[in-house]
């Protein structure tokens, strides 16, 4: 009977196998349809924005969560509410590629009756040269001003010498940047402009050389260098950069705007390639933005931030710094707090998105050598995956004639951002300033400005607040760094920044406009003018940087300067400088 029992369940077995295996089969099936079939994860059209990833769960001993492990995982979670949306999301109905207020304004920078022409106002034998500091742009204010100054002691200019020593080691001369015959025939009204000094008796004129205080005065020129020229007929004034005052006449001012945005032109093949880069983006976009990056490393060790790098950040940057002995030390938070410290890519990008700009748009970025390389740009090139710079638009063959020369690479890159739709500055650099007056000047076309001091604590906190609230308190922040007309105080900052004088507009035009376009024009002025937060109650113009603070360097040849002030006998300048600290930065 046993036997039996047991030859029935072998039975049994033998038939209950072959189901079970069919039934799993089919079930196996079944779930790989549905898995097939199922929809795509919710958020694909999101980008989930955060460096760091969720774990399994780690047990202790006992297997259960630890206290730190929870933490960790709560912190995650956290992490996952902030999450970075593909298109541009809400702009608040403002338009971000451009101002509509723009069309009531133009530069003005034609002279008034009473200013003489410049065979009444030069004297002869008088002649002025100039020696330029640093790179491209802060070669570019110094050239600008030289023409004033040369107006302001009646003299004959010299076309000025471009720095060929400095950080940037270009050989360049003015005539291979500048359209030299162009600046000088635009200019003969108002300044006699020569290309070297006359010979005298079959030798070439000598010159004595000397130094102003930095933001001299036109009183400041008469009372320091107007005796040398009467008794040595033609003086070099060394380093100049910034040594004429901000604040000047109107016709002054207004000289200034002809020298900078109309005499100051490229030579043509500079001209001819910028113009092919600007060809080139525009074929990919109608719109793009052009993105003044400026994170190398030699400027981030001058700015004495800190970008979460840890110790090999500190210990790389810091031997950078060493470079200079007068070198004052930093406090990285606080810098950060007062708006000091450059946006990393990865801030920059989330501020455009915040804005209203979209993963489609086109971002043609200037920078040097970025630091960090690949792994610092990752997270800006994630959210703008159209990136663009000049040697990935040309051919290598195209760049070769310009490469081994800093200022003319750097004058391809300052045509592309000129011709942009949208301009976006992350320091208050020369290029920077440069760039920004000249673009009021020209139609106040779209220039953002990162509100540092302001971002700093969004940036901090994002992790700990969703998209929506990130992006609405950005936009808030930036009324007023959008570039908008009336925005900076008439007379605020830098001249070459902010040139006001030479910014007319057209009220009757203004008046006509529909009374839709008043109430905004009506609205938009009084953010311009205070630009009152909704956090905090303080206004834009206390979150505006004092520029003269900002531009990196500048300040280290205060003490020099004060006592240049001091001098009274003119005589020859020899003091030792430290290298070129603001020259390598402030570009």
């Amino acid at each position: 009977m046993a036997m039996y029992q047991r030859r029935r369940n072998q039975n049994n077995l033998r038939y209950l196998i072959p189901i079970i295996s069919t039934i799993s089969t089919v079930l196996l099936l079944l779930l790989a349809l549905l898995s097939f079939l199922a929809p795509p994860p919710p958020d694909n059209d999101q980008f989930s924005h955060h460096h760091d990833h969720i774990h399994s769960p780690l047990l202790d001993n006992n297997g259960v969560f630890g206290v730190n492990q929870k933490l960790e995982i709560e912190k995650q979670q956290q992490k996952q509410v902030f999450r970075v949306p593909i298109h541009g999301g809400s702009s608040s109905g403002q338009d971000i590629w451009s101002s509509s207020l723009s069309k009531f304004f133009y530069g003005c920078s034609n002279s008034s009756q009473k200013f003489a022409k410049a065979e009444v106002n030069t004297m002869s034998n008088r002649y002025l040269m100039i020696a330029t500091s640093g790179g491209l742009n802060q070669q570019r204010t110094g050239i600008t001003d030289a023409v004033v100054a040369a107006r302001i002691l009646n003299a004959t200019l010299v076309v000025p010498k471009l720095d060929q020593k400095s950080f940037w080691k270009d050989s360049s001369n003015f005539t291979e940047i500048f359209d030299v015959d162009w600046f000088i025939s635009f200019l003969s009204k108002d300044v006699k402009i020569i290309k070297q000094l006359p010979e005298r008796r079959g030798k070439a004129m000598s010159f004595y050389t000397m130094r102003v205080p930095r933001k001299c005065t036109p009183s400041c020129y008469v009372k320091r260098v107007v005796p040398v020229l009467v008794k040595k007929k033609a003086v070099q004034l060394t380093k100049f950069d910034y040594r004429l005052a901000n604040k000047l006449d109107t016709d002054l001012q207004k000289l200034r705007c002809r020298v900078n945005y109309h005499a100051l032109r490229f030579t043509k093949p500079i001209l001819n390639m910028g113009r092919q880069l600007v060809q080139r983006m525009r074929m990919r976009s109608k719109h793009f933005i052009a993105l003044h990056l400026r994170f190398e490393p030699d400027m981030l060790a001058f700015s004495g931030c800190d970008y979460g790098g840890g110790e090999k950040e500190k210990k790389e940057l810091g031997a950078i710094r060493k470079r200079w002995k007068t070198l004052h030390s930093h406090n990285p938070d606080k810098n950060r707090r007062q708006g000091k410290c450059p946006l990393t890519p990865e801030e920059v990008g989330l501020m455009l998105r915040a804005l209203g700009f979209g993963s489609d748009v086109h971002i043609y970025v200037a920078s040097g050598e970025v630091y960090g390389g690949e792994e610092t740009l990752a997270p800006l090139k994630a959210l703008f995956p159209n990136y663009h710079s000049k040697e990935t638009i040309t051919r290598k063959a195209e760049l070769s004639p310009f490469m081994s020369f800093s200022s003319r690479m750097a004058a391809l890159d300052f045509i592309v951002c000129d011709e942009s739709d949208v301009f976006v500055t992350n320091n208050n650099g020369n290029m920077a300033r440069m760039l920004a007056g000249r673009r009021r000047y020209f139609g106040h076309k779209r220039t953002i400005r990162p509100n540092a001091k302001k971002l700093y604590s969004i940036f901090l906190n994002r992790v700990n607040m969703t998209w929506e609230a990130f992006a609405s308190k950005v936009r808030t922040h930036q009324k007023g760094f959008m570039g908008e007309p009336n925005e900076v105080r008439p007379g605020r900052g830098e001249f070459h920044e902010n040139p006001s004088t030479c910014i007319c507009e057209n009220s009757e035009d203004k008046a006509k406009d529909d009374s839709s376009s008043q109430s905004h024009s009506k609205v938009s002025s009084i953010i311009g003018k205070e630009n009152y937060s909704k956090d905090s109650g303080e206004s834009a113009e206390d979150d505006e940087p004092d520029w003269t603070d900002m531009d990196y360097g500048e300040n280290q040849d205060a003490l020099q300067d004060k006592e240049l002030s001091n001098i009274t006998d003119y005589t020859l300048v020899k003091a030792e400088e430290q290298p070129e600290l603001e020259d390598m930065l402030s570009d």
